[in-house]
């Protein structure tokens, strides 16, 4: 059953990244709260969103001028870190609409149009970011079957026809699916990977239709369900106005298709922590030498994969897409799912068989943890990306198999 909304009301819209910050903290005890229900039903956390729209948080990456918080990727972070702590597949939804508005937002329009883009394309910018600051919730459709995060593998196909675009295809793993307001959708035409934003129209819409497959070992609130696409979407639909440019952003600018996933997962590892801290104080046995060297060996991991998070996000505010700072990116990608899987294991050992049962916060945190690693990019991907730059090649064109 979904648990029942809050009669807890939200804190007025933000307008500093501090604030956001701050905001994102007085949320997430309620969203912890109502957790339990919502992953036992596998079910999308709707008062969670209710409380991040009221309390102007989908805003968050929006430019001031169109009523938005005007964070950057470091706020970006701080508030998925907070609201993680509360619940992470709210915070991993919550990312997703992120990546939409923030990729959006941080293309400054000298660049845009260095790449070529029509003056068409900064209208339609400007209304999908607007509608973001008056509360619409964006998802991502990226992931395939068989082809996973690999926009070079995708089979999902799209055509020029007379009124705009026809794209046809099936996706996988869209959190949020059929609650989202507006998709991204990535798409091939021949090699041209493109990225459109698709809106979702009416609930029996038969061109974007949502299959409800998603019942994973975590995150399983995300409702990360299929997406079934076969629709004609409208000439500005198509992301920069440019056929081909989603390859190249996602190698000269991976943030959002990389590192943004690391701030969540930092948060569920300090939900864990800060969890078996609680559950081992109350059944007395933090006196253990044994548990408080596994609490205190958590604590260090977690505060170190926080300043990773920070510094590469501070370089991708400062001094976006050099080879350095996309350094930063994968290091913190690694370095997050890899800290939350071992600190939720180790807090659960800690902790003792009774933390194992259904209903105790740190079975779920530890489902949830255990996923970070296999998100894109996995570990795997990230600590090869590092380990050839670390033998002084170029990751992207040295790799033997297309990363994207």
């Amino acid at each position: 059953m979904t648990p029942a909304e809050t009669d807890t009301p939200s804190p007025p819209a933000t307008r500093t990244a501090a604030e956001a910050r701050a905001t994102a903290e007085s949320l997430a005890p309620a969203m912890a709260a109502r957790a339990a229900g919502y992953d036992d039903g596998g079910t999308f956390p709707a008062a969670d969103f209710a409380a991040i729209r009221d309390a102007g948080l989908l805003g968050l990456m929006v430019p001031t001028r169109l009523g938005g918080t005007g964070s950057g990727f470091a706020g970006y972070a701080e508030v998925a870190m907070a609201l993680a702590a509360g619940n992470g597949a709210t915070a991993l939804i919550y990312n997703m609409h992120a990546s939409v508005t923030g990729a959006l937002a941080a293309i400054p329009d000298e660049m845009a149009r260095a790449l070529g883009v029509p003056e068409s394309f900064f209208g339609m910018r400007d209304r999908v970011l607007q509608a973001a600051a008056d509360g619409a919730l964006y998802g991502v459709a990226m992931s395939e079957r068989g082809a996973g995060s690999r926009l070079s593998a995708l089979t999902t196909q799209y055509s020029r026809v007379d009124r705009g675009w026809h794209i046809r295809g099936h996706k996988t793993f869209c959190s949020g699916a059929g609650h989202a307001d507006a998709y991204l959708v990535a798409a091939k035409n021949g090699d041209a990977v493109s990225h459109f934003v698709v809106p979702a129209g009416s609930p029996g819409n038969p061109g974007l239709r949502v299959e409800e497959t998603w019942d994973s070992l975590g995150m399983r609130a995300t409702a990360s369900h299929d997406l079934h696409i076969d629709l004609v979407v409208d000439e500005d639909a198509l992301l920069g106005g440019v056929e081909g440019l989603s390859l190249l952003v996602a190698q000269v600018m991976p943030q959002w298709l990389v590192a943004s996933y690391a701030a969540v997962y930092v948060g569920v590892a300090a939900a864990a922590l800060a969890n078996a801290g609680s559950y081992a104080a109350e059944r007395g046995f933090a006196r253990l030498p044994a548990v408080r060297a596994r609490l205190g060996r958590a604590d260090a991991q977690v505060a170190a994969a926080r300043q990773l998070i920070r510094e590469a996000a501070r370089r991708v505010d400062t001094d976006p897409g050099t080879p350095e700072t996309n350094q930063w990116i994968w290091r913190a990608k690694l370095v997050a799912g890899e800290t939350a899987a071992e600190v939720a294991a180790s807090m659960l050992e800690a902790c003792g068989t009774a933390a194992t049962r259904r209903g105790n916060p740190l079975e779920r945190l530890y489902r949830d943890a255990r996923c970070g690693s296999l998100q894109p990019a996995t570990s795997d991907v990230c600590a090869d990306y590092l380990g050839l730059a670390a033998l002084g090649k170029d990751p992207e064109r040295d790799a033997e198999v297309p990363r994207w």
